[in-house]
């Protein structure tokens, strides 16, 4: 990213601390926001029916946590909570939609970005389903 670039994400963030078993992100909550993970882990999970989430990814630093403020009808499609203490970049989702409209070439930056990340949540999911029908064929 160019310096500029830079400048309009740091201007649009803020530090944020989580400690241990802190709930992050809600499933069907206002995805307005979303963080850079710089120490500690976060489990991102999906609910599941019978009340035992389903952990899909862990994030660690350097991780990008929450995608779905970038599309609507930006709501979580996902549960995540910190598994250890957290420090992260908390970003402000909507001013940066907002940036990403006046200022295509930063849309386009960032867009990549999080397409990457979104990529590398369904391939999380992808596996997690062929381990679940493994175990389910083993159990048979």
């Amino acid at each position: 990213m160019n310096s500029r670039h830079l400048e309009l994400l740091v201007e649009n963030s803020l530090p944020s601390e989580f400690h241990a078993g802190d709930r992050i992100l809600t499933e069907g909550g206002t995805a307005n926001r979303f963080y850079l993970i710089l120490e500690g882990r976060v489990e991102v999970e999906s609910p599941a029916q019978d009340g035992e989430p389903v952990s899909i990814q862990t994030l660690g630093p350097g991780d990008m946590l929450g995608c779905s403020w970038l599309f609507p009808p930006y709501c979580w499609r996902f549960d995540a909570r910190a598994v250890t203490p957290t420090k992260a970049l908390c970003f402000y989702g909507t001013r940066l939609r907002k940036l990403c409209e006046e200022n295509h070439d930063l849309g386009y930056e960032l867009m990549k970005r999080v397409s990457e990340v979104l990529v590398q949540r369904l391939q999380a999911v992808r596996l997690k389903l062929a381990d679940r029908n493994k175990s389910l064929q083993y159990s048979e």
